[in-house]
């Protein structure tokens, strides 16, 4: 069975982690004992606990807990070592500027500088549109593209703040069927 790793990041659109992980278990693609989920602080506003504590979820603090002298397992290592996809939903702006630029500040952003480039990084931005319209945004997903990761592009609706447009992340039936593409075809 496949091995998924999923990073959550700033985005309301996190909301939709528990979601997400039915879907994926529902349709066969990986069972709950092979999901793993990683979230940066600002990713933590937007879960309840209740559905946390169900998952099997890693944060910033985790990394440096497991962590006290020279041979002690790295968790961004460990982690990236473990999955076999690596599924960022969703992708906020401030770290898409990050991966695109090297930056590895948290948990998710290094484990995604230790990714084996030759495994499936599958990525879901989710920001407003005024954010997604930014010429840095295309820059930074050709950026990542460039790196041989998949993007399942924005959808346009209205947003949580009321805009309306292209920004929101793609809906959790197509990231799982993407992802099933690629399990199908990668691994």
């Amino acid at each position: 069975m496949v091995k998924i790793l999923i990073g959550c990041t700033g985005s309301v659109a996190t909301i939709k982690l528990p979601l997400l992980v039915k879907h994926l278990v529902d349709e066969d693609v990986a069972d709950d004992k092979n999901i793993k989920v990683c979230v940066t602080n600002p990713a933590k506003h937007f879960l309840n606990k209740e559905d946390v504590d169900k998952l099997n979820v890693y944060t910033d603090s985790d990394e440096w807990q497991a962590w006290s002298k020279r041979g002690d397992p790295v968790l961004h290592i460990e982690l990236s070592k473990w999955a076999d996809v690596l599924l960022i939903a969703p992708l906020d702006a401030n770290t898409l500027a990050k991966i695109s630029n090297g930056i590895c500040d948290n948990l998710l952003t290094c484990v995604v500088r230790a990714w084996d480039v030759s495994k499936p990084l599958i990525f879901c931005p989710a920001m407003n549109t005024k954010m997604f319209q930014h010429p840095l945004t295309s820059q930074q997903i050709n950026n990542l593209k460039s790196f041989g990761y998949h993007e399942i592009p924005v959808i346009t609706k209205e947003l949580m703040c009321g805009d309306k447009g292209p920004g929101a992340m793609a809906e959790v039936g197509t990231i799982v069927e993407f992802v099933k593409k690629i399990v199908e075809n990668k691994l």
